[in-house]
């Protein structure tokens, strides 16, 4: 099996090539930034992509965002993230999207050596691996995040939706535009929205709206 490694801790980079290298599996190649990783992938077409979420250049979830860009280029690529935390941000897209060959697990388990090999198999085998911790936050982040937003904030997030840009809302809710701003930031806050470009944010933003079953449709 093929396998490429994502992930910028040297040590750890290591220890997975002589953990994988020993148990029969070929390394394709070892890198750790989201250029380098697509590239890699593209010329090699490794099995199983094996990725840490949080890479440079921000260490924040350049590897989940990364998945989700090889997946969408190479549909039904086997991905097993890992992490030392669980990252609710785009995971569940990822989790979700229909393909399976994904896997998301902390990076502790990779120490469980027998656990870990298997898990990898399932996954590059198209089964779905997820770590108990992992189940465990993503299910208790199911609850719905428009309950925290105030009345205001719901207006606004459903001009938003209706395509209305910053001004056109301010217009509307007669308000400043600057008010419309602090608006829609404190709502990208209680949605958990990363910064990754506004036009991202308001998108993701507006489908978290349309999919409220609570939504009225009148």
């Amino acid at each position: 099996m093929r396998v490429l490694i994502a992930e910028d801790n040297v040590l750890l980079q290591e220890g997975l090539n002589l953990l994988l290298s020993t148990a029969g599996f070929e390394v394709t190649a070892a890198v750790d930034t989201p250029d380098d990783i697509l590239a890699a992938i593209d010329r090699q077409r490794p099995d199983i992509a094996i990725m840490d979420i949080r890479l440079p250049p921000t260490f924040r979830d350049e590897g989940l965002r990364t998945a989700l860009t090889a997946r969408r280029l190479h549909p039904g690529l086997p991905v097993l993230l890992l992490s030392q935390y669980v990252e609710r941000a785009y995971a569940t897209e990822l989790l979700t999207d229909g393909q399976g060959g994904v896997g998301y697990l902390l990076k502790d388990r990779v120490s469980r050596v027998e656990e870990f090999l298997d898990a990898l198999r399932r996954v590059a085998a198209g089964g779905t691996v997820l770590d108990p911790q992992v189940v465990a936050q993503l299910v208790t982040a199911r609850r719905n995040p428009l309950t925290d937003l105030t009345a205001r904030e719901r207006e606004v997030l459903a001009l938003m939706a209706g395509g209305s840009t910053n001004t056109g809302i301010a217009a509307q809710l007669v308000i400043t535009e600057r008010a419309v701003s602090k608006h829609i930031g404190n709502i990208f806050t209680k949605l958990d929205l990363p910064p990754d470009g506004d036009v991202h944010r308001r998108v993701a933003a507006v489908l978290t709206f349309l999919k409220d079953p609570g939504r009225s449709t009148d």
